[in-house]
């Protein structure tokens, strides 16, 4: 866990990621992923993104991934590495004499662009690249705004705007925790209820005028309780480094364990834990792992915002 040198709030870099990417195509394209989606995505405009959630019947996640709609009858998934391979598996299972095929994409690659003027720089960026088929994709996050350029790999890398610098992966994964962002594999797991994760996420990933789709009844149910469920996603601050899988304490008593952990701009860590309801942040603890407990301090996330930026992708 090396420290960040590029505070992405308020610096805008540049910084190479990982998306799987996966197309949904054909007549009933459409119709079909509405009922398989959290989000409207037959409300889409062609060009329009969003997030969403592919739900379990249960409604627990079983993908989270931006939408884009490319054509009437063709959708683009995009979602963590690893995760696009669930949402192929997962979308043909419940493909049944539908006209619409789920393939995934092989040979793209992202760029995430952020900080102050980042959508400016990817709409340029994408611009001068539409004939490659690179796209500029909202992606900001809480606080903080960003955008994703996402297409074949090539075309992405020659497409990065040459006066924007670039940062590390460490940069953006600090950033993703001060914003409270959860990943797959990480915060997001087949046993994660959509709200445990945040409004935020919710408000940008679900809609509560569609008609149905799998999983919505839990999403539905617990939306008309005010969002109470067992355990909420938080930030861990502390001075000393800890690790994934350490326990967080406050009181004496164990209240949630961390998901990811990265270095703080400035100094110290910064964690993502699911953290019992009981406990209202700020509220000062410790994280235990082999050693003793190191002090650490539950605050809600984002973390130390600046002033609000763009919103999630829309």
């Amino acid at each position: 866990m090396s420290a960040p040198t590029v505070d992405l709030r308020t610096s805008l870099r540049a910084v190479p990621i990982a998306r799987d990417v996966v197309r949904v195509a054909g007549p009933e394209a459409a119709t079909y992923l509405q009922g398989q989606a959290s989000q409207d995505v037959v409300a889409l405009a062609v060009g329009a993104t969003s997030w969403t959630f592919i739900l379990q019947p249960t409604g627990k996640v079983q993908v989270w991934a931006r939408v884009t709609r490319t054509a009437d009858d063709e959708f683009l998934l995009d979602t963590d590495p690893g995760a696009g391979e669930v949402a192929v598996a997962r979308l043909r299972r419940f493909r049944l004499r539908t006209k619409a095929d789920v393939d995934p994409i092989g040979g793209w690659s992202a760029v995430a662009l952020r900080g102050p003027g980042a959508d400016a720089a990817a709409r340029d960026a994408a611009a001068g690249a539409v004939d490659a088929g690179v796209r500029a994709l909202p992606a900001g996050w809480p606080g903080v705004e960003g955008a994703d350029l996402l297409g074949p790999a090539e075309a992405v890398a020659a497409a990065v705007p040459a006066g924007v610098a670039a940062a590390t992966s460490d940069d953006l994964e600090s950033l993703r925790l001060l914003s409270g962002v959860p990943a797959m594999g990480a915060e997001l797991t087949e046993r994660t209820i959509p709200a445990e994760a945040g409004k935020w996420v919710v408000d940008a990933s679900a809609s509560f005028t569609k008609g149905c789709y799998t999983g919505q009844e839990l999403v539905a149910r617990i939306d008309s309780r005010g969002g109470n469920v067992p355990r909420h996603l938080r930030a861990v601050l502390a001075d000393a480094p800890f690790a994934v899988g350490d326990k967080v304490l406050v009181d004496g008593a164990e209240v949630g364990s961390v998901t990811s952990v990265a270095a703080r701009p400035g100094g110290g860590a910064v964690g993502l834990a699911y953290v019992s309801r009981s406990v209202g942040p700020p509220a000062t603890g410790g994280v235990i792992g082999p050693a003793d407990a190191a002090p650490a301090t539950v605050v809600a996330v984002p973390v130390d915002s600046p002033a609000p930026g763009p919103s999630a992708a829309g």
